[in-house]
């Protein structure tokens, strides 16, 4: 009786790792989220291509256009995770690498002190259709934060 219960101890060390959940923990994110301004409309689409890796885009509708901001991979490397936003026209249009700081069920935080602006950035679920982004740091010497409550449309 020990022998058997001596393999099945082996057999389940051995299974153990890869019997944990293998979804993103921000899977929250996916689908399609509105922040409406005064000047209009922003989008930001998240969609899962694995289970390490979100694929996000924002973007603004001008008249009929469809204007490009941002690519985001947030990616599971390890035990860590990752933001990394791609902005043509900031950085040299190389992506950023933000570190997670926090990651809860219903709330995300990414940190990059070594970067301009911002240096976090954030999500807080608020209701499963509805979530505040923030993004905030130093920017000229003054401390400053943005604000994004955006409604799930999709």
């Amino acid at each position: 009786m020990k022998r058997n219960n001596f393999a099945f101890t082996i057999l389940l060390c051995l299974l153990l790792p890869f019997m944990h959940n293998q979804t993103h923990p921000a899977k929250w994110l996916t689908g399609t989220w509105e922040y409406k301004t005064a000047r209009g409309s922003i989008f930001e689409t998240w969609e899962t291509a694995n289970d390490s890796l979100l694929l996000g885009h924002s973007y603004r509708l001008h008249e009929k256009d469809t204007v490009p901001m941002e690519t985001i991979r947030l990616t599971r490397e390890r035990d860590s995770l990752f933001y990394i936003p791609t902005v043509q026209d900031q950085n040299g249009g190389q992506a950023v690498r933000f570190a997670a700081t926090v990651v809860k069920d219903n709330e995300l935080l990414f940190t990059n002190p070594a970067h301009d602006f911002p240096q976090w950035i954030s999500y807080k679920l608020i209701r499963p259709d509805s979530l505040v982004a923030s993004i905030g740091g130093t920017l000229q010497g003054r401390e400053r934060r943005q604000v994004f409550p955006m409604k799930k449309i999709r």
